[in-house]
């Protein structure tokens, strides 16, 4: 082959797919940009509605994913490529490419039935695969944690989906439980009055149902009382630490020992 043949087999293989090339080029430029606006403007209205937080950044990835499946279709066709083939050929490779990810597809099936159960939603405190925090995110293959300490855990949605989930925030109200230790020969009567005072200052306890105070074990260095209250929520851990506080104040002033681990060693002596 001269190379006057070679630039007529170029230069006509420029003319037929040239154009189509071009063509293609501009609607994937022009698609992209338009799919870009389409997000943008979905994410606004989705703010805008009353929809379920949790359901935001699943539905947008969906929906970006779907937009560019379409837009990358109608590029292929655009070349001329006949679609019969290419589709029986995606079909081919996804089967292979799902069996490789059959993990990743575990997630992403457990991201669906997460949205559609709602165990936990955006802003619920949870515990789950030994993590717990504030759900920050869901989507379509992890959910996002925000520790206390503000720390970002990522967990795939598979195990999520499939083992036990403890959600803090389901109920308004939550029981504060205690264990407060008096020493052996107290007053229990006057023990039992005092957590009892601490208890019914604290405004944020609720009074129905009634604060639970009974001895719960006569343990080795001290006389055990169960102690248990109910609160919002919101205040558990306010109430939680501030009883501990007050009742260290508190069982000092009032003559109460609140005694510490100790052990009798008996030494003997053989003559």
């Amino acid at each position: 082959m001269n190379a006057d043949r070679i630039i007529e087999y170029f230069t006509e293989l420029i003319l037929t797919y040239g154009p189509k090339l071009l063509g293609a080029i501009v609607v994937w430029i022009i698609g992209i940009w338009i799919i870009r606006a389409l997000m943008r403007g979905l994410g606004n209205v989705m703010s805008k509605s009353q929809l379920d937080a949790s359901l935001k950044p699943f539905l947008l990835s969906m929906a970006g994913i779907l937009l560019k499946v379409m837009l990358v279709i109608s590029v292929l066709s655009m070349l001329g490529i006949e679609m019969t083939s290419f589709v029986a050929i995606l079909g081919a490779a996804g089967l292979a490419v799902g069996l490789a990810l059959s993990g990743t597809l575990q997630n992403f099936a457990g991201g669906v039935m997460i949205l559609v159960f709602k165990p936990y939603k955006v802003g619920d405190y949870v515990e789950a695969s030994g993590y717990s925090g504030t759900v920050n995110a869901i989507h379509i293959f992890n959910t996002i944690l925000k520790t206390p300490d503000n720390k970002t855990i990522i967990i795939p949605n598979g195990g999520l989906s499939t083992s036990s989930i403890t959600n803090y925030s389901t109920e308004e109200r939550r029981r504060v439980d205690w264990t407060i230790g008096v020493g052996y020969g107290d007053d229990l009567d006057k023990a039992r009055a005092v957590i009892k005072r601490l208890c019914d200052e604290d405004e944020r306890i609720l009074k129905d149902p009634e604060v639970f105070i009974a001895v719960s074990a006569l343990a080795d260095s001290s006389v055990n009382f169960a102690v248990r209250a109910w609160v919002k929520a919101s205040d558990y851990w306010g109430v939680f630490f501030r009883m501990n506080e007050e009742v260290y104040k508190t069982f000092e002033k009032e003559g109460l020992n609140i005694p510490y681990p100790q052990m009798d060693v008996h030494v003997h002596k053989d003559v």
